[in-house]
């Protein structure tokens, strides 16, 4: 399985800049540039905790495309779509050999949403035969809204934690990996067992 993202994460507008700086208890207001470059600053970390969170939850904060390739379905009978929740998909592609692209009628498929494991569905008995040596390209749009303030509170809490943590981490490199526990607490009752997207190489 090949996932891509087609946007990167939020400009600093929409990221809780000012969340973490009142988090951080820091000073604002002295000076444009000097402003300016903390709120560039803080918003890396901020980009850095909410792809670490995601990555242990599969779930995806802030709304933004995705394309996934598969060599072939996992199962004929429902494909799970290895992130979280998804609000659309935009289309279905089967790819030959030569790269030609042929896209699945919608009628000929449906999206079940779901909070940890959404499906899409044949509307038939089955999806569609993906040939040898050919592919499933799904352009799908995922994330529980297009602003901060829709993120679920215990996960925007967790990722202004983890920011912090990040930002009095600078320049350190002797601190262990993982998560702290105050973040993996709250982010806990998010995290979905990862099964395989693809099936892998035919035999």
């Amino acid at each position: 399985m090949l996932l891509r993202e087609e946007a990167v994460v939020a400009a600093v507008d929409m990221l809780p800049v000012e969340n973490l700086r009142a988090h951080l208890r820091l000073a604002s207001g002295f000076g444009e540039v000097d402003d300016g470059a903390e709120a560039t600053a803080l918003a890396g970390f901020l980009r850095a905790a909410i792809a670490s969170v995601e990555a242990r939850t599969g779930k995806v904060l802030l709304r933004r495309r995705f394309v996934m390739r598969l060599d072939d379905w996992r199962d004929r009978m429902g494909q799970a779509l290895p992130l979280a929740p998804v609000i659309s998909v935009e289309g279905i592609w089967i790819e030959g050999p030569q790269e030609q692209a042929v896209e699945i009628p919608r009628a000929a498929w449906r999206l079940l949403p779901d909070n940890d494991r959404p499906v899409i569905r044949p509307a038939g008995v089955m999806l569609p035969h993906v040939p040898r040596l050919g592919s499933v390209v799904i352009r799908f749009t995922a994330g529980f809204g297009a602003t901060w303030q829709e993120v679920p509170a215990d996960l925007a809490q967790a990722v202004l934690m983890l920011a912090a943590q990040f930002y009095e981490d600078r320049g350190m490199t002797d601190r262990a990996a993982g998560l702290p526990f105050g973040v993996s607490a709250l982010i806990e009752r998010w995290r979905t067992v990862r099964t395989l997207a693809g099936r892998g190489a035919r035999r």
